[in-house]
């Protein structure tokens, strides 16, 4: 099975998810169980680029995985419900950390829609396809917040009537009444979604084994869906077993 795999997409994402489990970790360790953080601060720029990276790789490069899938109305059916479970795990045992739109429920949306619409993204040209993508998820980045651009450069706000019906999922939540611990919205997010899926009609890399050093994150980067639905349990029941026997 592995001589048929695209090795290189692997590794990077296992790469990603080693970076995630280690950025949630310090996250249940200073904002959960309330220890010092140092130098980890999510506000500072460093925890936030490196936030961005985790996030940018796995959109990236679920678009990228989509045209290559076999059945993905299928995986994007079964994301869905692992994003439903999630939502009512932690809105019913984490209250203040409930996830109401989180990666997997972008991922689950961007998916089912992508087969939605699949005909017409097929008729685009690659190239142009990743441009458009590129531009349009740079200007929407920050309409979460509120305006149009990227990050900290604010071209213009955008006019508060468009929030007031909370469209969280879509990305013009009402943030004085909406809060979630992981939010990534429609837009800009499904654009970066698509920027992956026209890479795959540019970047081919090689089928086959990954190189002997990288074969555990290319393993673990094939269970992508599995270490993400665990990760935070055993990460978080680790840490509350280490506090109740201190």
């Amino acid at each position: 099975m592995t001589a048929k795999r695209l090795w290189l997409p692997d590794v990077l994402r296992g790469a990603a998810l080693v970076n995630m489990l280690a950025y949630h970790a310090l996250y249940d360790w200073v904002y959960v169980f309330g220890h010092t953080g140092g130098w980890y601060d999510i506000w500072s720029p460093g925890c936030h680029i490196w936030q961005q990276y985790i996030c940018w790789s796995f959109i990236l490069l679920s678009g990228f995985s989509f045209p290559l899938a076999r059945r993905p109305l299928k995986n994007g059916l079964v994301v869905a419900g692992c994003a439903v479970v999630l939502t009512v795990v932690t809105v019913g045992f984490m209250p203040s950390e409930s996830i109401w739109f989180g990666v997997l429920h972008l991922n689950a949306a961007a998916v089912l829609l992508t087969c939605l619409v699949r005909p017409w993204l097929q008729k685009c040209p690659a190239g142009l396809g990743l441009a458009v993508c590129a531009a349009l998820f740079a200007l929407t980045n920050q309409i979460p917040e509120g305006y149009l651009g990227f990050e900290t450069l604010r071209l213009c706000a955008l006019p508060g009537t468009w929030y007031a019906t909370n469209l969280f999922w879509l990305g013009l939540p009402d943030l004085t009444r909406f809060a979630s611990a992981d939010y990534f919205p429609l837009v800009p997010w499904l654009f970066l979604f698509w920027c992956g899926y026209f890479l795959a009609g540019i970047w081919h890399p090689k089928r086959g084994p990954a190189p002997v050093p990288l074969r555990p994150l290319a393993a673990v980067g094939w269970h992508t869906l599995l270490v993400y639905m665990l990760h935070q349990p055993v990460i978080y029941g680790a840490l509350w077993l280490w506090h109740a026997t201190r």
